[in-house]
């Protein structure tokens, strides 16, 4: 650190702010937020950092400065609009998905309520994100349905509707809208359901209904029998709108909502904010990280992000770990149980699908990212020191002892590579002992693929437990390559994973990809095996009835075959069937060697 950093760092005051970091072309790389600014500023130039980006990131600082405030919210704050205006390379950058719906209420005579991705400083009032389209159209049809607001585009001033120039629309004679541009509805009355409207798009459901039910008993003690019947069609359309909302609880919760997830490069953060036990917004969002940033800085700048911009003065924000953040008058709770509880899982959900929609978006355009972020998985999963783009898999096959067989299936980048099967007679062994099977067959794989100079696979997989497991080490021994190529035993009963010489198994998750790429081969493998092997069983059985019969040739056998399907069909055929196709001479030989062997 040269002498010009030092003095900055020996001057830098003992409060809390931000500090900026300057390379040599005075670009600023990096903007941080801290406590104590001489402290956090110091313990970048006094320590050795773990992290290489870190490291690079001391290396091109050439010039500090700093800006104090009164409190830690604040440095979030100034922070989080530095990093907006400068972009530092170094600091995480918000992937702001601009594309969210949400419903604004027109500044104009006669508001229009409306879907819309833009949000203006026009004096409008906005009510939002939400999740999805879908939902904020549901959301105005049933407002549209229960006031009848207009939704055209005309300049409704009192001067321009005085002019008579406008005409009512379809909308008017289908009962949606009253007609204020020919001046059959007043402003007063047109603003009496937009206020109601306002309180549904709140939360304020029961509000809204609790005026309508007032307002119909009213009518109705009036004898305005008709009118009030009208209110009743309003009521019951919040009741039922009501029950499909998404309500929390009876208790009237007013909270916000964070959780969080991660990968190697984002951070999501999703956020809900629950109105009078009801959520009315929901809305997630990405960090790119640059730095190794901790989750908790991460979070308690997300939580920053969302109550300057949606405006949030909730007092009780739920969280799932504690940010690194305080705020006045503000308190941090993480549930066990109850309803609180239950909001932060159905968070947790919103953000894990954000994250997985996000992958799936990404894979969909690059099919083979999905193959390597698999392969990353079963990598990490299994402990192994390659990464297993070529992998192959055993199944022995051996039904009531007889024409014992074995598959080899390869996977090449998480996928079968078929025309690469093999599958084995084998040779050394009599009856059923699955254990020198395996022995065979995988030394006379590993041997030929030696023998050729071929590549061998960076993961083995053996249908079976610790005994197959075993039995396929003894052959990679043989052949010098234990050690050299990784192996695993895939059990059937709980899909346990055995590694070689050790007794305790390893528990995938049932739902892991992992796995399913293992189940995948095994089953593949099985799948392979027993077709070969009924293969096998066939030809023996054809062989052992049929071409032990003289005179009978292989274009016999094929139309006998073809017409009966089995040599049991053929054994019970009348003569007359049989001489129909191959005449009464091979019928003869055939009816005598069945007598025969019968005798």
């Amino acid at each position: 650190m040269d002498s010009y950093l030092k003095n900055i760092i020996q001057n830098i005051p003992e409060k809390p702010g931000c500090y900026q970091y300057f390379d040599d072309k005075g670009i600023i790389i990096y903007v941080g937020k801290a406590k104590n600014l001489k402290k956090r500023v110091s313990s970048y130039f006094s320590k050795r950092h773990d992290s290489p980006k870190t490291r690079i990131l001391v290396s091109k600082i050439r010039d500090i400065k700093y800006i104090i405030v009164d409190t830690e919210a604040d440095t979030l704050l100034l922070e989080n609009n530095l990093i907006k205006e400068f972009q530092p390379r170094y600091n995480v950058l918000l992937k702001d998905d601009k594309s969210y719906p949400s419903i604004v209420i027109k500044n104009e005579y006669f508001p229009r309520v409306e879907l819309t991705r833009k949000l203006l400083k026009d004096g409008s009032q906005y009510f939002g994100p939400y999740a999805n389209v879908p939902s904020v159209k549901t959301l105005l049809e049933f407002i549209h349905k229960l006031y009848p607001i207009r939704t055209c585009s005309l300049n409704l001033t009192p001067e321009k509707i005085a002019e008579g120039k406008y005409k009512v629309c379809l909308e008017y004679h289908i009962k949606r809208c009253l007609g204020p541009c020919v001046g059959l509805q007043t402003l007063e009355d047109h603003n009496k359901n937009i206020e109601s409207i306002k309180e549904i798009l709140k939360g304020n459901t029961n509000l809204v209904s609790d005026n309508i039910y007032s307002m119909m008993l009213e009518l109705s003690d009036r004898q305005e029998f008709e009118e009030a019947n009208k209110l009743k069609e309003k009521y019951l359309l919040v009741e039922n709108f009501k029950n499909k909302s998404t309500v929390v609880s009876s208790i009237k919760y007013n909270i916000d909502i964070y959780s969080y997830d991660e990968d190697e490069s984002s951070a999501y953060i999703n956020y809900l904010n629950v109105h009078n036990g009801a959520i009315i917004q929901a809305y997630t969002f990405e960090y790119k990280k640059r730095m190794e940033e901790p989750k908790d800085e991460l979070l308690a700048l997300g939580i920053i992000e969302v109550r300057n911009r949606f405006g949030s003065k909730a007092k009780e924000i739920v969280v799932p770990f504690y940010p690194d953040l305080t705020m006045e008058g503000v308190e941090f709770v993480i549930p066990q149980r109850g309803d609180k509880k239950k909001l932060l899982l159905l968070s947790t959900q919103n953000v894990r699908q954000y994250k997985l929609d996000k992958l799936k978006k990404a894979e969909s355009l690059n099919p083979e990212q999905r193959s390597v972020r698999i392969l990353k998985d079963i990598h990490k999963d299994l402990n192994l020191k390659d990464l297993p783009t070529h992998i192959e898999c055993f199944d022995n096959s051996n039904i009531q002892g007889t024409n014992p067989v074995s598959a080899c299936v390869v996977f090449k980048m998480g996928k079968p590579s078929k025309r690469d099967y093999r599958h084995f007679n084998v040779k050394t062994v009599i009856g059923p002992d699955d254990f020198s099977t395996m022995r065979e067959v995988v030394y006379r794989r590993y041997h030929r693929l030696l023998e050729e100079e071929s590549p061998l696979p960076q993961l083995i997989v053996i249908d079976g437990g610790k005994g197959q497991l075993s039995a396929a080490c003894e052959s990679l021994k043989a052949l010098g390559i234990y050690g050299k190529v990784a192996i695993v035993g895939i059990a059937k009963r709980l899909e346990e994973i055995y590694y070689p010489e050790d007794s305790i198994p390893l528990y995938l998750d049932k739902n892991s990809e992992s796995l399913k790429v293992l189940q995948h081969l095994r089953d593949e493998a099985h799948r392979f095996g027993i077709t070969f092997h009924r293969n096998q069983r066939s030809k023996n059985q054809v062989k052992s009835e049929l071409d032990n019969i003289k005179g009978i040739g292989d274009e016999t056998k094929r139309l006998l075959l073809k017409e009966f399907r089995s040599v049991k069909r053929i054994k019970l055929a009348k003569d007359e069937e049989l001489e129909k196709i191959i005449g009464k001479f091979r019928t003869a030989l055939i009816r005598k060697y069945f007598e025969d062997k019968n005798s």
